[in-house]
């Protein structure tokens, strides 16, 4: 089991490290916004400082991830509720299991939004003034672990296999690197697409500084959910608009760190000098 089990993670870090190196390249390559610019220093600078906070946040949820996320997943596939008819196994139990965990990470995702506690977490994924690859492994080791104890949850009511949990893993990770991603895509390609799935042309609208924006597009995998329940947004991406929280800056690493523990009053003051640029609020 053990060998399976470092096997299957393995070949996940492998696909999804691929996957993410091809689109770092190609957003940069074929980019279809123009990041802003940091008054000390450029593009350049900005762009060194951002993937340096990125990958920081990133770095500490790989090691979280091998401390607690694996394990509380194991463990939850371990003592999962043995309930499930025979027919609910094999290609088409996976493909039911991706189903019902994407509806369920629908709601987990706006209920980030929604609860104030969790969006003090979630809030350092939006904080990034940009997208691109990287912003879709910027999270708050907070929110990692928060979402990985939701997620132990399901495993054990719905008696999740764990093959399952690591297709759903994958999935959710190339198509988040994807719909980050600042790769530009055809109109004709992109816009039809979106349909099926979350795309940059929708998922940027949800990083949009605007609370209205960001407070819609919740789907990660299909975009059917969004169209159900009333938060599909009917604008599409612009690729000069504000990326960010409204009404908040960008900070350096050691502060988003600390950031979901301090009180409201600190976390509403602002930097006393913002980022300024072409994308930076008014």
């Amino acid at each position: 089991m053990e060998q399976a089990v470092e096997f299957l993670l393995t070949w996940k870090a492998v696909v999804v490290g691929v996957w993410l190196a091809a689109f770092f390249l190609g957003e940069r390559l074929l980019p279809a916004a123009t990041p802003p610019q940091d008054p000390r220093g450029g593009e350049a600078r900005f762009g060194l400082h951002r993937l340096a906070r990125n990958a920081g946040l990133w770095l500490g949820n790989v090691g979280l991830s091998f401390l607690f996320v694996v394990p509380v997943s194991l463990w939850a596939a371990s003592v999962s509720l043995d309930w499930r008819p025979a027919w609910w196994s094999g290609w088409q139990g996976l493909l039911l299991d991706l189903l019902i965990l994407d509806f369920a990470i629908y709601w987990w995702h706006r209920v980030n939004h929604e609860v104030p506690l969790l969006w003090r977490f979630h809030e350092i994924h939006h904080l990034d003034r940009f997208l691109d690859t990287t912003s879709a492994v910027r999270f708050h080791f907070g929110e990692v672990a928060l979402s990985a104890a939701f997620r132990a949850g399901l495993i054990v009511a719905l008696g999740v296999p764990l093959t399952s949990v690591l297709a759903f893993e994958i999935m959710v990770l190339l198509c988040a690197i994807f719909h980050h991603s600042n790769l530009r895509l055809p109109a004709w390609f992109e816009r039809p697409l979106g349909w099926l799935i979350i795309t940059p042309d929708i998922h940027w609208m949800h990083h949009h500084a605007v609370r209205r924006d960001t407070d819609s597009n919740y789907g990660t995998l299909l975009s059917v959910w969004d169209r159900l329940f009333g938060t599909k947004n009917a604008q599409h991406r612009r690729l000069g608009m504000t990326i960010g929280v409204e009404r908040r800056v960008e900070q350096s690493l050691p502060l988003l760190l600390l950031r979901p523990f301090l009180s409201e009053e600190r976390r509403t003051t602002p930097p006393l000098t913002p980022p300024a640029g072409p994308h930076a609020r008014a």
